[in-house]
């Protein structure tokens, strides 16, 4: 009799198949996180949640939601929304290193939520995900553009840099979602 032999990325999905929700390919990818050798892949970690993807910089006029989107981090986590931060340099305002960077977010902003290591998020260049964020909704036009999608990875919304993590618009969305 032959044992099987399952890794942790196997059962999960295995698990998540049997559970009758699928992965979208698009959300199926490892993703270093930032300033860390650790990757998370989107499929096992966020299996089942709703999540709020957001393309971030450090050094932008924007930066300081990070605050807000840890708050939403702290009051929505326990109901199964996902925070995740992308930083990027597609609008050349992030730091020149990652262990500014990180800094930036962990130390300064007490950011708790998963942050990505820099990757292009827009133009041919876009990872992954945000090639799929694009074509089911629209590019980023600036840092900071929030993508709500669902569980099953649709995208419910997409909002600017200038809509705030505390705003009721946002806020409604996410409530709408879980």
């Amino acid at each position: 009799m032959k044992k099987l032999l399952l890794s942790a990325t196997s059962l999960v999905l295995l698990l998540v198949s049997q559970a009758g929700l699928a992965c979208p390919d698009y959300l199926n990818h490892s993703m270093r996180k930032l300033h860390s050798q650790e990757s998370v892949n989107f499929c096992e970690q966020f299996s089942g949640k709703a999540m709020l993807l957001v393309n971030t910089a450090s050094h932008c006029g924007f930066t300081p939601q990070f605050k807000g989107l840890e708050a939403i981090h702290q009051e929505y986590q326990s109901r199964g929304l996902a925070v995740v931060g992308f930083a990027s340099n597609d609008f050349r305002q992030e730091a020149a290193d990652e262990e500014k960077a990180a800094k930036i977010c962990f130390v300064n902003n007490g950011v708790t939520f998963t942050m990505i290591a820099p990757s292009p998020v827009r133009g041919d260049q876009a990872n992954p995900i945000f090639k799929a964020l694009a074509a089911q909704s629209k590019a980023p036009s600036w840092n900071f553009n929030k993508y709500l999608i669902n569980a099953e990875g649709e995208v419910l919304g997409h909002f600017g840099s200038r809509v705030k993590p505390q705003s009721k618009k946002l806020r409604s969305a996410i409530e709408a979602a879980l």
